[in-house]
């Protein structure tokens, strides 16, 4: 290619505007006689699907894809909580989009889990922006250490897939900065992506493909992000709109249509041709990085990717609970029963759907174990009704073993891509399974197949619970490793799971009535909520159990008391303390008790994950800066921090914090607030100017009149009072009048007001 300045220098305008368009389904358009070539965009958040060539091709949408490797989806993925697999994982399907010539990968979704309902979660990472944003950054270098561009997705508020392409979500500020774009925010900045694919939905208005404040303001000039935006597929409203908002690449292909519509504008003065040949100068600049790092001749083993899946579900099913039956032991007699030993549920549906070289199921991959197992069908996925004779057959097979083992969970017709599931049930003939087996036999395994969480009203009638999510194409073999403990379990939700559909933070505001969704439940998702409003959950975030123990001891705060500029190291030592190796999710959370502000009683702030062997310690450190004490300041349009006391919790999950230490921050200097008759006494407290100026006036009046001792020039604690206080604080100047019976008269009022006006800075700080 010649340099990007001569080939913008000679296309012509009907050029420029067909590059913002893609030639078909999946490749950006080609301009042969300046040698731009075209680059090809496929699916694979956890597997690449790849469409294949040929005629039809470009219409091919969610038809067969190439063989590719599939991983379990980010459900799973995130349970991991482990940045460095996540980012093995990046490199493997960079691999594998190299060697099929495809220059971007769609994907990792980082997507918050506003509701357990929306069809797509399984696609996502989790409920908390800290874990999923690093998650998500892991896997984007990943990637892109490999010389192919990741796309984020999808910017933003894609909450839900219920009218998910006309439904506005409609978000207040600081929910929107301290969630929902949080989740992307340090994706962008750390990891930073090629591309960016916007969502279909619209935000506070507008769509979200022609969102100028979203596209150009946050992700550009706040966030320093230098790709690419692209659209989801088919997302575009108003192409002149979203190409001035800040939206480069359209996908797919709109034929002429749109580029007739970009020229014609241009043409007419409707649309800057500067803002066009930016936004060309950009996919030129993207075009030239993706064609400059092609290497089709990359080998890639598909065995030891396999492998890989395989290791990486292990480390991602997360074990619920264990009365003791787990791990099984080798002369047991195994009762294998649910269709889904033999026809598993491993992966999502929809566009992400891979097309696995190969699969393992659980019931191959216990059978090769060389253990005694016998299978029983038990149920049929495709229907949700009992089939008596498979269900006595399941019975009789419990009855004859030690322990059985069911493989439930939810039907790909359940949830996917499309349309949001409406219950938090497994099927009824599964319900009715797991009923049956109990009545014959107490000593009763379950693992599940789901993208989300479930209901469990059936949870005291099982003896273990092991949760495989959508565990990838090696998810026989991984849950035959857990199973007979030839590892121990090492996951952790990444999502809270609740006892009902009632007890979860948006149920009355999910999915929102038409095309409108209020996030009314503001910056309280997931565990959030279930703290503030001390709901017990049936899991808790971060939850997990091990076939071993681990002990926290030793935690340390390199400082008692912090500026809010200030860095703070934090330690902690973590022992095996049981008989044999595991991996212990050492999680920390920062809570905020100065009350500036509404917040949850803590929020995630740093976590990692640790291999120990038996009797083994290690000592592990967090630095947290300022972000991690802040709020987001929709006055101010700023991260703030506030001043007063703060803890800091170590624990194994959101609701087993085993230490915690206290921590004093000296936040930001107050703001003035805006200043008129009706400012609270209280809104100038802490601005020295302020209260030296209120002293000022009112320290004459102070000794006639106890409301006012407080700005005495000598104030005695003997003349506290907590009713006093609380009235002064939530006092309007313009009551000064009325409580002083005019001692403090209208004029004096005004030149209060003009001396605070003229102290006040021009910034306001």
């Amino acid at each position: 290619m010649r340099s990007i300045a001569d080939t913008l220098a000679e296309m012509t305008l009907e050029e420029k505007a067909a590059l913002c368009s893609g030639q078909d389904f999946w490749n950006t358009r080609p301009i042969e006689r300046l040698d731009v070539p075209a680059i090809m965009l496929s699916d694979g958040p956890h597997g690449l699907r790849k469409q294949p060539d040929g005629p039809g091709a470009d219409h091919a949408g969610l038809l067969a894809s190439l063989p590719a490797t599939c991983f379990p989806t980010a459900a799973g993925l995130a349970s991991s909580w482990d940045t460095a697999l996540l980012t093995r994982i990046g490199e493997a399907l960079g691999d594998e989009a190299q060697s099929e010539n495809v220059s971007v990968v769609l994907g990792p979704g980082t997507n918050i889990k506003r509701s357990p309902l929306c069809g797509r979660n399984f696609e996502y990472f989790s409920e908390d922006p800290v874990l999923s944003s690093r998650l998500a950054s892991a896997h984007i270098q990943g990637v892109q250490s490999k010389g192919v561009g990741a796309s984020l997705k999808h910017f933003a508020a894609n909450n839900q897939e219920h009218r998910r392409m006309s439904v506005d979500a409609r978000i207040d500020e600081r929910t929107l900065r301290e969630i929902y774009l949080a989740s992307f925010e340090e994706a962008v900045k750390v990891a930073k992506p090629w591309t960016v694919m916007c969502a279909y939905n619209r935000m506070n208005g507008p769509y979200c493909s022609e969102h100028s404040r979203l596209l150009t303001q946050i992700l550009r000039k706040e966030w320093g992000f230098d790709g690419i935006v692209v659209s989801d597929w088919a997302a575009v409203n108003d192409r002149v709109a979203g190409l001035e908002a800040g939206l480069e690449l359209e996908m797919p292909t709109s034929g002429d249509t749109r580029t007739r519509q970009i020229v014609n504008a241009v043409e007419s003065g409707a649309l800057s041709e500067g803002v066009l040949d930016q936004a060309v100068e950009r996919l030129l600049a993207f075009i030239e990085r993706a064609h400059t790092q092609d290497r089709t001749d990359t080998d890639v083993d598909l065995d030891e990717h396999h492998q890989l899946a395989r290791h990486v579900a292990r480390e991602s099913m997360v074990l619920l609970k264990n009365d003791g039956a787990l791990p099984l032991s080798t002369n047991q007699r195994v009762a294998v029963i649910g269709e889904f030993a033999e026809r598993p549920r491993f992966q999502g549906g929809g566009s992400s759907h891979v097309n696995p070289y190969r699969v393992e199921t659980p019931l191959e991959a216990l059978n090769a174990t060389g253990h005694k197992v016998q299978y029983a069908k038990g149920f049929e996925i495709d229907r949700d009704d009992t089939d008596q004779a498979l269900l006595e057959d399941a019975v009789a097979h419990a009855q004859r073993a030690d322990v059985a083992v069911l493989f439930l969970g939810l039907p790909e017709r359940y949830e996917s891509e499309g349309y949001d599931r409406t219950h938090l049930d497994i099927p009824a003939n599964q319900r009715a399974l797991i009923d049956a087996v109990h009545a014959v036999q107490p000593n009763t395994v379950v693992v599940l197949a789901n993208g989300s969480p479930v209901a469990m009203p059936w949870l005291s009638k099982v003896s273990a619970v092991l949760e495989a999510y959508l565990g990838g194409q090696a998810v026989g073999a991984a849950v035959a490793d857990l199973l007979f403990g030839e590892v121990s379990p090492c996951g952790k939700l990444a999502e809270t799971f609740p006892h009902r559909l009632e007890d979860t933070p948006c149920y009355l505001h999910f999915p929102g009535t038409g095309d409108v969704v209020e996030y009314a439940e503001g910056i309280f998702v997931g565990y959030r909520f279930f703290d503030a409003k001390n709901v017990a959950p049936l899991f808790p975030f971060g939850h997990g159990l091990s076939y071993t123990t681990f002990t926290y001891q030793d935690l340390t705060l390199s400082e008692a008391r912090i500026s809010a500029d200030d860095t703070l190291d934090v330690t902690v030592r973590v022992t095996n303390s049981g008989q044999r190796a595991g991996k212990e999710i050492v999680q920390l959370y920062v809570s905020d008790h100065t009350h500036a502000v509404p917040v949850a009683p803590k929020a995630l702030r740093g976590f990692e994950k640790v291999h120990l062997e038996a009797g083994e310690s290690a000592t592990l450190r967090f630095t947290l800066a300022r972000r991690d004490f802040a709020y987001f300041d929709v006055d101010t349009n700023d991260w703030r921090v506030p001043t007063g006391s703060f803890s800091i919790s170590l624990g194994a999950s959101s609701a087993d914090l085993r230490l915690t230490q206290e921590l004093y921050v000296s936040g930001d200097a107050p703001r003035w607030p805006a200043l008129d008759r009706n400012t609270l006494v209280g809104d100038l407290s802490g601005i020295e100017a302020a209260q030296r100026i209120l002293h000022d006036a009112l320290a004459p009046l102070a000794a006639q009149n106890p409301l006012l001792t407080g700005f005495a020039d000598d104030p005695s604690d003997d003349h506290s009072d907590d009713m006093i206080e609380a009235m002064m604080r939530y006092l309007p100047l313009r009551a000064l009048v009325s409580f002083t019976q005019g001692a403090f008269d209208e004029a004096q009022l005004e030149r209060l007001l003009q001396r605070l006006e003229q102290s006040r800075p021009s910034d306001g700080a």
